[in-house]
């Protein structure tokens, strides 16, 4: 869930290229930062509590890591120790010549830190990336850098990517990967290349598209050249590049004031873009699913939420029953998957690790995999039998917003093709599409902002639904909680008299979902008992009704109504986060990849 930015190339200003490289990641985590170059007699760093985000170059600290060749630069997300610059990356051996910066989580740190305090080491910070500084230090005494960082690895359980710099090595950097993500970008010419590392592809397309995705127990040398092996074995290994049609200024804010609110107004292209699938490749995932005994839908998150839309638009579509797990406790079902299981596993980044758990497990049972996935060359990706993108393009806020309508319109399509109309669902989903700028409007946006500012001083939101829009309420509720902070639940309108009509006091905000549907008339039912003990209705749908207090007109969306419905909700969360003073675009506690478990 951290950043990682490196640079090295023949350009002078390493540590100017890394920060703004940094920046770029900074939604991957955000409570500190830390920079390192060689020195004469050392590693020289800058490490810093805080955002990022307003840190220049010119800094006189920063500006003083220059002239040099070669950077590494880390974004901390804690989770071990906490919030301070000692905490910081990059992490130093004693002799202060070997650096490291880690993504992960190293789940034998106290035996290892056991190990190097009985061995005179002196640890300076309380976290589990610093001990690998300390045994690369150690290896050093025998072998070359690439061989201490590959037998260091090697030691190292969970989930983890590392680069590492010695001042002893010049600018030879090593990278390593296992489980959590890294992107190698190959940039310059023949004569003077240049090389990027990263933990998220978007952070490269401002200097690269031309990208190699580490996998898992490999490792790369840079030094001047580009080499991989295995972390296992140390042989040598053949890795190839890839082009990314992706554009840097898609991974930019422009003239928005926030990410988030750029990725809600790009939503008509993001759906358009994620029906274009390849009729053959949609063809062959459909003949899949329709000979599978059992489908699963797995995500996390906001994925989790969007795979239960998936069982909802199977079963009005294509009439097959499918079930919904969360990523991170598929491993309690693992015990029922069999050969003719397919998991359809949901994720923006592809890199999210209890989905990947889950893939694995999927796949150690001999079951099929297919990937709905934003990032391409992603881990998931890899991992899969089939992939379906997104083709979102970056999204850079950590709420999700434009990829999850990617995501829907996808098992939207993929639901037709199911049922033998791949054609009729392309044009519905269009049609569909087409409606989503009345939703993006001024006057519109005006009319959503100025229901966030009455709500901003509220503790609690419910959102309520009945069937398709029951799992949409719980993605709203989502998207409210992540940005706002305010407590906000998704609830079936079904549940309402069981247990949640005891929290409804006079004033409590209540967003009814009411589409035009088969259980239009219940939710307005399930409205007025609101309303009989006071709770404030504010309706969404299609039509108005004389029980709203407050009301969002969406466009009618038939059976791909959380297309429509979902917007108005993105939009009042991110008002809701700006009236509360909040950023949207990094929420605290989150990051976009949730990289560990």
């Amino acid at each position: 869930m951290c950043g990682i930015f490196v640079y090295q190339g023949p350009r002078s200003d390493a540590a100017g290229i890394v920060l703004e490289g940094l920046k770029r990641l900074e939604y991957r985590g955000y409570d500190s930062w830390g920079l390192a170059v060689p020195g004469s007699d050392g590693l020289k760093t800058e490490r810093r509590v805080g955002k990022i985000g307003a840190v220049s170059a010119n800094d006189g600290p920063i500006a003083a890591l220059n002239p040099s060749n070669v950077a590494i630069g880390h974004t901390r997300w804690a989770t071990h120790g906490g919030v301070t610059e000692g905490n910081a990356h990059p992490h130093l051996s004693c002799d202060g010549k070997v650096g490291v910066i880690h993504n992960g989580i190293v789940e034998n740190a106290e035996e290892l830190k056991a190990e190097l305090l009985a061995g005179g080491h002196v640890l300076a910070s309380e976290t589990d990336s610093e001990v690998i500084a300390h045994l690369i230090e150690n290896l050093l005494r025998d072998h070359p850098l690439p061989e201490a960082v590959r037998l260091a690895f090697s030691r190292l359980r969970g989930r983890n990517a590392i680069v590492v710099l010695s001042a002893s090595a010049g600018k030879v950097l090593v990278v390593a990967k296992s489980g959590s993500p890294v992107v190698i970008g190959i940039g310059g010419n023949e004569s003077a290349p240049e090389y990027f590392v990263s933990s998220d592809m978007p952070a490269l397309l401002a200097h690269t598209n031309r990208l190699v995705w580490l996998g898992d127990h490999e490792m790369a040398t840079i030094d001047g050249s580009l080499k991989f092996a295995s972390t296992s074995t140390g042989e040598p290994i053949s890795r190839q590049s890839e082009i990314v049609a992706w554009e840097p200024e898609q991974a930019e804010r422009g003239e928005h004031p926030h990410f988030m609110l750029k990725e809600i107004l790009e939503q008509r292209d993001a759906v358009q873009r994620a029906i274009n699938q390849p009729p053959a490749l949609l063809d062959e995932v459909a003949a899949v699913m329709r000979v599978a005994q059992e489908v699963c839908f797995i995500g996390c998150g906001t994925a989790g939420a969007v795979g239960r839309i998936g069982t909802y638009l199977f079963a009005d579509i294509a009439g097959r029953a499918t079930s919904a797990i969360l990523g991170s406790e598929f491993k309690n079902y693992r015990h029922s998957l069999h050969e003719r299981t397919l998991l359809i596993a949901i994720s923006q980044s592809g890199e999210t690790a209890d989905l990947l758990e889950a893939v694995d497990i999927a796949l150690a049972r001999g079951s099929r995999v297919v990937a709905i996935v934003n990032v391409p060359g992603s881990m998931l990706t890899r991992k899969a039998h089939y992939t379906l993108l997104v083709q979102a393009g970056p999204e850079k806020a950590v709420a999700s917003t434009k990829a999850t309508m990617g995501q829907i319109a996808v098992l939207g399509l993929l639901a037709h093709a199911c049922a033998g109309q791949a054609a009729h669902g392309h044009a519905l989903l269009t049609n569909v599409a087409s409606h989503i700028d009345a939703l993006t409007t001024p006057d519109y946006m005006g009319r959503v902002a100025r229901l966030a500012n009455r709500l901003a001083g509220e503790d609690d939101l419910y959102v309520i639904g009945r069937g398709i829009n029951y799992p949409v309420a719980l993605e709203a509720a989502i998207k409210v909680q992540e940005v706002s902070y305010i407590h906000a639940e998704g609830i079936a309108g079904g549940e309402l008299k069981h247990y949640a009509i005891a929290l409804i006091q006079p004033g409590t905000p209540c967003i009814i979902l009411a589409s035009n549907d088969d259980a239009r008339a219940e939710i307005l039912s399930n409205a007025a008992q609101v309303k009989a003990r006071g709770g404030m209705i504010i309706g969404v749908g299609p039509e108005d009704n004389p029980i709203f207090d407050e009301y969002l007109p969406v466009p009618d969306g038939g059976g791909l109504s959380p297309l429509l419905t979902l917007i108005p909700m993105q939009i009042l969360a991110y008002y809701l986060a700006c009236a509360r003073g909040n950023d949207p675009d990094m929420p605290r506690n989150l990051a976009k990849s949730v990289t560990v478990k």
